[in-house]
C-alpha cells in the first residue's frame, strides 16, 4: 500500500511514530507531506533570519520517522534551553538550515537528514518556497502569520472566514505531486486544522493533485478543539472547513475518536479554552462519508492526545477494508 500523510506539528508527527511499524510489510512506500508556514519559535526565527522555509514540522517528521532509541535521533531533538542566541533553538532545526544554506535546496538538506537518520519513509515539504499564511476573520480584520492568526483567534471576538498563503501561486515539488497521485490512501490529519492542515491544501498543486488522485482519502479528527483556531467545532464543522477550502467534498472517510478523557484532563484542557471534539456521526454519515469511531486516546500521557499504536492499527482496518 502506497500512503501519503499530509498536516504538520505534533499531529503528523504523532501519527508517523505510530504507522512507521507497518513499513515496509504493510506499507510499501509510506511519504509525509508537510507544511512549513511556521512563523513562531526556533523555526521563526530561523526563516525570519535566513529566508528557508520553516524546518520544525519537518525535522519532527523526521525524527518520528527515524528509530526511537538512536542517539542521533535524540541528538535532532535535543532544544538549547541556555547561550543568548541558541536558547530555544532545536539542533535539527540548525542542522537542516546549515544543510540548506550549504547545498543551496532545502529538498536536498531534508534527504541527507533522512538518510542520516535512516527514516522509514520520505518527508517532502508542500512548497520549498517562504510563504506566510493569512486569515480574514468574522469581524473584517485581517491577520498574517501563522502565530498571529491563532493569537488573534484567542480574543474569541471572531471566527476565521477565509484563509490564503501570500504569495499565493506558490508550487509545489514535483515530488509531492507524483507521491499523490500514486498513492492509494491519502491521510489528511491529526493536528491543528487552519495552520497545520490547511495550509498544506492551499498550494495549488496539491490541492489539485489531491482532487485528481484515486487514492482513497481520510480524514483524521482531531481528540480536542484548538483556542483560537476551532472553538466550538464538531467533528463534522472540521470536514466543512477542509471542503470549503478545496471547493467540493472529498473525503472517504473519517476517522473520530469516542474516548472521554478524564475529569482532570478535560479540566486543565478547559482552563485553556480547549474541550473534546464532539463526534456528531450523524452529520458526518449525512455528509456522505465513512466514520470509523474508535476510542483513540492515549492513556498513558497527561494529554488528551491520540495513542499513534491505537492510531496506526486502526490504519490498518482502513487499509483491510480497502483490500476486501
Amino acid at each position: 500500500m502506497k500512503v501519503v500523510a499530509m498536516g504538520g506539528g505534533t499531529g503528523l508527527s504523532n501519527l508517523l511514530k505510530g504507522i512507521k511499524h507497518l513499513v515496509p510489510e504493510e506499507l510499501k512506500d509510506l511519504t509525509a507531506i508537510v507544511t512549513v508556514s511556521d512563523n513562531g519559535g526556533s523555526s521563526g526565527r530561523i526563516r525570519e533570519e535566513l529566508n528557508i522555509p520553516a524546518p520544525g514540522d519537518i525535522r519532527n517528521c523526521i525524527t518520528a520517522l527515524a528509530e526511537d532509541e538512536d542517539i542521533l535521533t535524540e541528538v535532532f531533538k535535543y532544544r538549547f534551553s541556555e547561550g543568548e542566541c541558541l536558547k530555544g533553538h532545536s539542533f535539527g532545526n540548525l542542522f537542516l538550515s546549515v544543510l540548506t544554506k550549504i547545498t543551496g535546496n532545502f529538498l536536498e538538506a531534508i534527504e541527507t537528514v533522512s538518510d542520516i537518520l535512516k527514516i522509514k519513509g520520505q518527508i517532502v515539504p508542500s512548497t520549498i518556497e517562504v510563504v506566510d499564511l493569512v486569515a480574514k476573520f468574522s469581524d473584517g480584520s485581517v491577520i498574517k502569520g501563522e502565530t498571529q492568526i491563532t493569537e488573534y483567534g484567542k480574543k474569541l471576538i471572531a471566527k476565521i472566514e477565509k484563509i490564503w498563503l501570500e504569495p499565493s501561486d506558490v508550487k509545489a515539488p514535483e515530488e509531492a505531486i507524483q507521491k499523490i497521485l500514486q498513492a492509494e490512501l491519502i491521510i489528511l490529519g491529526p493536528g491543528s486544522l487552519y495552520t497545520s492542515i490547511i495550509p498544506n491544501l492551499l498550494v495549488r498543486d496539491i490541492k489539485n493533485a489531491i482532487l485528481e488522485s484515486n487514492a482513497y482519502k481520510i480524514y483524521i479528527c482531531n481528540v480536542m478543539t484548538q483556542y483560537g483556531e476551532t472553538d466550538g467545532y464538531t467533528a463534522s464543522d472540521h470536514v466543512k472547513a477542509l471542503y470549503d477550502v478545496v471547493g467540493r467534498p472529498f473525503l472517504d472517510a473519517v476517522i473520530v475518536n469516542t474516548g472521554i478523557p478524564e475529569n482532570k484532563i478535560i479540566e486543565k484542557y478547559m482552563e485553556e479554552h480547549s474541550e473534546p471534539v464532539v463526534a456528531d456521526i450523524g452529520n458526518l454519515v449525512r455528509m456522505g462519508v465513512k466514520v470509523y469511531a474508535k476510542n483513540l486516546l492515549n492513556t498513558s500521557w497527561n494529554l488528551a492526545r491520540h495513542n499513534p499504536i491505537k492510531l496506526a492499527s486502526l490504519i490498518m482496518e482502513v487499509i483491510h477494508d480497502l483490500k476486501v
